[in-house]
């Protein structure tokens, strides 16, 4: 899909779509329990299927309602041999799933597109491979086969906190007691915080002291009615369009979330106010849209950038150039990266989006200050599927081509 943005200013009261990274944690516990109900998932994202779609393969009973699931039944210990599941793009799915995978002793593959396989691993082939754990992975697909014990594991703390979250679900499960230590900077800590969050109110407890989980086994996840609160993630580039001289009223957000880029906020506020550094070790998922403001803004530069390659796209390297077509210059380093001072011009070449959805919803943001064609907008249905629709209720001018 190519969508043709012109200049144009964006007023009015939106609500923030349901949060992924809460959804996908909801989903997986309640669907542990004999049955759950969670609410407040009205729209579903790609990623938010692919979950629904691997969950019901691996033997749970899932039932849409109009803004509800109700989810439960699946036993990770006797999901079937050779069962295939089919993650799409979803990372969170992949990285997720991988460890239920690992406790019914049974061959299961979990397949996906090349470019999520490109994206690491090496957490769970490692474990594998110290637990005698068949793990074969191609470029589509990963296939493992064996039991995961009880035991005490080491993370490093400078990879996607998924493959924490991951071990978190099922080493409760496992017959005896356990312990995961973070080695190192503990990055992107508060989606970890988010994991633990819900499996309490599904009831599994674990107990955190810094950086060392300490987990009892034998452990159950309890039937609930969950709701899903306002995704901070994607609000921010809702919230984006005040920057740029717009009046947009963001609703559905919790103001005592745990969500890590509720921090969207400080940092819109500190470009007011003509910070011009900032870390977003702990916020990965905000550099596309920081990147596109701060251009806007004349410049600044941010650290905790390094696996930012590790994304949907190399998210420095195609916001680079992406946005060397408003005329502004980015340096990339090993762990940073630097807008240069510009005046933003009107891009006289498509911008594409990269298959990215958070690369699309940046891109938008500066288009309605300058218009611009994007091509591959359909890329925002991973995880805002209405984002065009909500932002033509607010005003911005939009139209397919």
């Amino acid at each position: 899909m190519t969508v043709k943005i012109e200049k144009s200013i964006a007023n009015g009261a939106v609500k923030a779509p349901p949060s992924k990274s809460i959804a996908h944690r909801a989903l997986i516990c309640g669907a542990l329990t004999k049955e759950s109900t969670v609410y407040g998932i009205s729209s579903y994202s790609k990623d938010i299927d692919a979950t629904l779609s691997c969950l019901e393969k691996m033997g749970a009973s899932v039932k849409k309602g109009r803004d509800f699931i109700k989810i439960g039944g699946l036993d990770p210990f006797c999901i079937p041999e050779n069962s295939s599941v089919f993650c799409n793009e979803s990372g969170s799915t992949l990285r997720f799933l991988i460890p239920f995978c690992m406790l019914s002793g049974n061959n299961i593959t979990l397949s996906g597109s090349k470019r999520l396989f490109e994206r690491p691993l090496s957490v769970y082939e490692d474990i594998c491979a110290e637990q005698n754990i068949i793990f074969k992975k191609t470029e589509d697909c990963v296939s493992v086969c064996g039991t995961l014990k009880n035991g005490d594991y080491f993370v490093p703390g400078n990879i996607s906190s998924q493959f924490i979250t991951g071990l978190l679900f099922v080493l409760p499960l496992l017959p005896a007691d356990s312990t995961l230590t973070v080695e190192g900077k503990f990055e992107s800590a508060s989606y970890v915080d988010l994991t633990l969050d819900v499996m309490r109110d599904f009831g599994v407890i674990i107990e955190r002291q810094n950086n060392v989980f300490y987990i009892k086994g034998g452990q159950s996840y309890s039937s609930s009615e969950y709701t899903v609160e306002g995704d901070c993630s994607n609000a921010a580039f809702l919230a984006g369009f005040n920057c740029l001289g717009g009046n947009v009223d963001v609703l559905g957000l919790r103001n005592d979330t745990l969500q890590g880029d509720r921090v969207y906020a400080d940092m819109y506020s500190g470009l007011e106010k003509g910070i011009r550094c900032f870390d977003l070790s702990d916020c990965p998922d905000l550099a596309p849209v920081m990147f596109a403001i701060a251009s806007y803004y004349g410049g600044a530069e941010f650290t905790g950038t390094a696996r930012l390659k590790l994304k949907e796209s190399d998210r420095a390297g195609v916001m680079a150039k992406e946005l060397s077509k408003f005329g502004v210059n980015v340096n990339i380093y090993e762990n940073s990266v630097v807008i240069g001072e510009c005046v933003l011009k009107e891009p006289n070449e498509v911008l594409y989006g990269h298959n990215d959805h958070r690369v699309v919803m940046a891109l938008s943001l500066l288009c309605s200050v300058k218009g611009g064609v994007i091509e591959g907008a359909e890329a925002v249905n991973k995880s805002f599927p209405d984002f065009f629709e909500k932002i033509s209720l607010l005003g911005i001018k939009i139209k397919e081509i």
